[in-house]
């Protein structure tokens, strides 16, 4: 069991991280303040600063949670070995928009500070050390899906993976910040047929096969 003391401010911190996730669901990342922040979470501004010594770190942390959670269903795809690889690949797609859907208001506040923060604009921080880590976990999925004869072997796997992202990454942009009158998961739907389309082996491309359930459950957050 961790020490009293740190159990209190790791409690304190989580408490922080959830109050901002609160708030830039209802304004955007520049809006909203440190103390409107701690306000929220029940602290004092130095207190959010001690645990974050900006708005850039604290988004940080947020975009950190973001990408453990995509870590977990690649975790979850790569531990299922009786699925093919399509049809987990159709069920990464799928089940990311449905999280998205879920949480719309969320994201369209912090989808593009994370893209900003995957892409390495602040390099060796810690969503950039998360984003490198979901690519790795990504590309040992395809790379397997190559080795069972699932995906084309004529394509590098580094390619692949690069495509994957972008057609996810893409999607959701346009969904969260264009026209949002149809599902997200439709569209993922067709972003998942436009990768199989060139990457999966068969006529199948797991169209038809039941999807496995990936997402890890996330802990509730206060309302």
């Amino acid at each position: 069991m961790l020490p009293r003391r740190e159990q209190n401010r790791n409690e304190q911190r989580l408490r922080i991280v959830e109050a901002a996730r609160r708030l830039f669901a209802r304004g955007s990342v520049d809006e909203v303040t440190m103390a409107e922040v701690a306000a929220d979470a029940g602290v004092a501004r130095a207190t959010v600063f001690n645990h974050f010594g900006s708005k850039r770190a604290l988004m940080e942390a947020i975009t950190e949670d973001v990408i453990a959670h995509y870590q977990g269903m690649l975790r979850n795809a790569l531990a299922d070995t009786a699925t093919s690889t399509p049809v987990l690949v159709r069920a990464l797609f799928e089940q990311m928009g449905a999280g998205i859907e879920e949480d719309q208001r969320f994201y369209r506040g912090v989808f593009r500070e994370i893209a900003k923060i995957r892409l390495g604009l602040d390099e060796g921080g810690l969503g950039e050390q998360a984003g490198r880590a979901a690519l790795e976990l990504l590309v040992k999925l395809l790379a397997r899906g190559q080795e069972r004869g699932d995906l084309s072997r004529a394509l590098r796997v580094e390619d692949l993976a690069s495509a994957f992202d972008s057609l996810v990454n893409g999607t959701i942009t346009h969904w969260l910040y264009g026209d949002a009158a149809e599902r997200l998961t439709e569209r993922m739907k067709r972003a998942a047929d436009v990768f199989l389309g060139a990457a999966a082996v068969g006529p199948a491309a797991g169209r038809s096969a039941r999807r496995p359930a990936l997402a890890p459950r996330r802990p509730r957050r206060r309302a």
